[in-house]
């Protein structure tokens, strides 16, 4: 299935990726540090908020007023609510714990894209509400050695360096990279176990698919990630999904093999390189396998406590078209300045360049081969 942004408009010769499947064990993994934000007391009912404005100009001036292959930030011109949210939960910190989480979401973007197929959408045209109960689940964490964790229902992925972003975390830059819109699903649901053993922990899978709260067919998605913290400065994280995803089709599989590392070699520094390969069956040339495949790298440093600057270079390669709808290979650099007042008030800028092999951007002379945005996001937590 692909996810909604793809209807209009990671080769194993990496198997390092065999090094590194999820230790969302304790938490969901992921490449991004938590932004800095009220931490819920122990074993307590914790509500927490999150909400994302931005506008965003696009100098190729496109009729269709979208910028093409945009994930959230995908409206020209438009100052907009990208998402308001709510999060209700119930943590889960010592053996024995019951818990859960609900994050109701609502906006312009973020909730038309991530709603999960038979939540939230017209059953006839397929057509996304601007409502999302973006995760919901619940949470036993097992009394087995430290706690394993068993959680059931709907969540986030754990694929991918950058997060749909909420009051427990946001990424450096605003625009989301191309391998996050394109090489990876947003949500599961189902189920999944984890392990932390210290400096290593272990996540597997079990779910309706990529972007599935009811599945499209009736084989089930199972996968697993690897997650290393041998130093304080230096994270990594492996995630494999395998299953058939394409609607009543039980046998053509989908693989994908994420690969996410994090180096802060000093205090100021973070380095976030993130490497994707997928294939699928029975969509290539005559029916073959269909490939994708992209790397992105960030660097981000912070200047001083309230300023930061990021910048992000990233290289994304269709090759049968089957996620962007047009066989390429797209590049896209992003520049991102930060300021931060207090704790729960961010003010970020986003200037982006995208171009590709084809001439696939809209354009107010006709389609051309780049397109470049400039964007202002503010964002709240508490």
């Amino acid at each position: 299935m692909l996810k909604p942004l793809e209807t209009p408009g990671r080769t194993l010769g990496l198997a390092l990726a065999t090094a590194v499947l999820s230790a969302a064990a304790v938490a969901p993994a992921r490449a991004q540090d938590p932004a800095a934000a009220p931490a819920p007391d122990p074993a307590k009912f914790a509500i927490n908020g999150f909400a994302s404005a931005a506008y965003s100009y696009n100098t190729n001036r496109p009729p269709s007023e979208l910028n093409t292959l945009r994930v959230f930030d995908f409206d020209d011109n438009q100052v907009k609510l990208d998402v308001a949210e709510l999060v209700v939960q119930r943590t889960t910190p010592s053996p024995g714990d019951f818990g859960f989480r609900v994050d109701l979401a609502a906006g312009q973007s973020i909730p038309k894209l991530t709603v999960a197929n038979g939540l939230f959408r017209d059953e006839e045209t397929g057509e996304p509400e601007d409502f999302d109960l973006q995760q919901m689940y619940v949470t036993w964490l097992a009394p087995v050695g430290n706690g394993l964790k068993i959680d059931a229902g709907k969540w986030v992925t754990p694929a991918g360096a950058e997060l749909i972003e909420g009051y427990d975390g946001f990424n450096d830059h605003y625009s989301r990279s191309i391998l996050f819109g394109y090489a990876i699903p947003f949500t599961h649901t189902g189920a999944k176990i984890g392990y932390n053993f210290g400096k290593v922990g272990l996540t597997v899978m079990g779910m309706q698919g990529w972007d599935n709260f009811k599945d499209n067919n009736d084989a089930k998605t199972f996968g697993g990630q690897l997650a290393l913290t041998p130093a304080p400065q230096f994270s990594a994280y492996a995630t494999f999904l395998s299953g058939a995803e394409q609607t009543d089709n039980d046998d053509d599989k989908r693989k994908l093999v994420d690969l996410v590392a994090v180096w802060k070699p000093v205090t100021p520094v973070a380095l976030t390189v993130n490497y994707d390969w997928a294939q699928e069956d029975g969509l290539g040339a005559g029916g073959g396998e269909a490939e994708w495949s992209g790397i992105a790298a960030s660097l981000k440093l912070t200047v001083a406590s309230a300023f930061a600057v990021a910048v992000r270079g990233e290289r994304f390669d269709d090759r049968d078209g089957v996620r962007t709808g047009t066989p390429q290979v797209v590049k896209e650099l992003t520049l991102t300045p930060e300021v931060r007042f207090g704790k729960h008030v961010v003010l970020r800028g986003d200037v982006r360049h995208d171009w590709s092999n084809e001439r696939v951007f809209d354009s107010e002379n006709g389609f051309e081969d780049s397109q470049t945005t400039f964007a202002v996001n503010l964002i709240a937590l508490f």
